[in-house]
């Protein structure tokens, strides 16, 4: 997410959310229960503070987004459990995966922790696609051309202001931390995306397989 951005814009201002009652169906790689990462989110908010115009992710729910799957319109509960077992199965022949934060991404829209290796969580993304489409139907499942680039949001833009003070402030790397990667959870994202009304449906462990997950 390079040059840095010049100004920062409102994410939602011409976006179309989900009203109450209407959910979104995601794989989340969940991190809030990361001592490290609520630490290293806490300073990178604490810098932020100061200006206005920024939502800030709870600390309960900083995540990777690992897939958008559908919305609950189009999406059974039984093809959501459906889906979990799936991805059990997938991800079993997995390892839990290591990765390093630190690295300040910017984008017109938010501000966010990249990780490094970039490219090391794509086995639990693939993983993601081939369950969700094993249950739903390959055609129901599409994916972003763009190449997916992990990251965990720290905070959303809500207004137009120029970017280079929060930059300034922020800067480009942070005290970096190691977290293992140990899960992926289907979550449901209830109305509108700021309100952070989320159903944490199910949480599937990497690199355990069903019979010895009882």
């Amino acid at each position: 997410m390079s040059p840095f951005p010049v100004q920062m814009i409102d994410r939602w201002a011409n976006r179309t959310e989900p009203v109450a009652g209407k959910g979104t169906i995601y794989w989340h790689m969940l991190m809030g229960d990361y001592p490290q990462v609520r630490a290293i989110a806490h300073q990178a908010q604490k810098r932020l503070e100061q200006f206005s115009g920024l939502h800030m992710t709870p600390a309960k729910w900083l995540h990777m987004t690992t897939l958008v799957a559908g919305s609950t319109d189009d999406i059974s509960a039984e093809q959501m459990q459906q889906m979990a077992m799936n991805a059990a199965r997938e991800l079993a022949h997995i390892r839990p995966v290591t990765i390093t934060l630190g690295r300040v991404l910017y984008h017109p829209e938010a501000i966010m922790l990249g990780i490094h290796p970039e490219r090391a969580l794509d086995p639990i993304r693939r993983a993601a696609i081939h369950a969700t489409q094993s249950a739903l139907g390959s055609d129901r499942v599409t994916c972003d051309s763009s190449p997916w680039i992990p990251h965990i949001t720290l905070a959303y833009s809500t207004s137009q202001q120029p970017a280079r003070p929060l930059i300034q402030a922020l800067g480009r790397e942070l005290p970096t931390c190691e977290v293992t990667v140990r899960s992926v959870s289907l979550v449901v994202q209830w109305g509108a995306e700021r309100l952070w009304d989320w159903q944490q449906v199910e949480t599937i462990p990497i690199g355990i397989s069903v019979r010895d997950a009882h």
